[in-house]
């Protein structure tokens, strides 16, 4: 038997057992309409695409502390997308649950979000300019993003960030799968002011699924946006009070 082809029945066995892994996965955690998150991992041997061109062969990344970054590093956020975020925020004595309605298309992020008084924040932005109004007014208020992010007008984290963090700070690294999105799961080490961060990135989009922020092992923080809709928002929605088409 050559070496390829024994290379080749290597890879199927591999694909097989990672399917059949996924298949007892599946359906283990079911949808709620508060954001529920696992507490174990699944098995960190798992099998992902190669997204280059052409799809040849696969990729088997074992994720741990130590390779969790090079394997974020492989994925890539659709170009265009819709979905909708739920966030939750605890405090001392009490807690709060909103949701903001994500958008976007290509450079362009658009986000409605209710706030506590009954109005809705409305903002767009390319990451240079952000044009914000409230409910359907038509005064829009035309700012520079300086360092108010897209992910920051989605009140998510911004889950690169898990590129930038020095390995030792990684505590926990594996594969996880929340109401059947397969999922990266990354848990930094608590940081000198007691916060412990917990990100799910979906292995299928590339997006934040979940993630958590914990201070000193309570709960502070937590958003959850699992259903993705890939298809490219109308023109209408980067289109401002006036009339002002941003989506060229």
């Amino acid at each position: 038997m050559d070496k390829r082809r024994l290379n080749r029945i290597t890879w199927a066995f591999v694909a097989l057992m990672v399917l059949a892994a996924a298949l007892m996965l599946t359906g283990s955690l079911r949808r709620s309409s508060r954001i529920t998150l696992p507490e174990s991992g699944t098995d960190p041997d798992q099998l992902t695409e190669n997204g280059g061109a052409g799809g040849s062969m696969p990729t088997v990344v074992a994720v741990t502390p130590e390779t969790v970054q090079a394997a974020v590093e492989t994925l890539a956020r659709p170009e265009a997308y819709s979905r909708t975020v739920t966030v939750e925020q605890f405090w001392s004595g009490g807690s709060g649950t909103y949701e903001v309605t994500v958008k976007v298309s290509g450079g362009w992020t658009r986000t409605d979000r209710i706030l506590p008084d009954g109005q809705t924040r409305r903002a767009v932005t390319d990451g240079e300019t952000t044009y914000i109004w409230y409910n359907d007014e038509k005064d829009v208020y035309n700012v520079p993003a300086g360092d108010i992010s897209a992910d920051n007008e989605q009140t998510i984290p911004t889950y690169e960030d898990i590129l930038r963090l020095q390995t030792a700070d990684i505590r926990e690294a594996d594969y996880r799968t929340i109401s059947e999105v397969n999922c990266i799961y990354v848990e930094t080490g608590e940081t000198p002011e007691g916060y412990v961060f917990r990100y799910w990135v979906s292995v299928d989009t590339g997006l934040l699924a979940a993630a958590e922020k914990l201070l000193s092992g309570e709960t502070v923080y937590r958003m959850g946006a699992l259903n993705v809709d890939q298809t490219a928002p109308d023109a209408s929605d980067f289109t401002l009070p006036d009339g002002t088409v941003l989506l060229k």
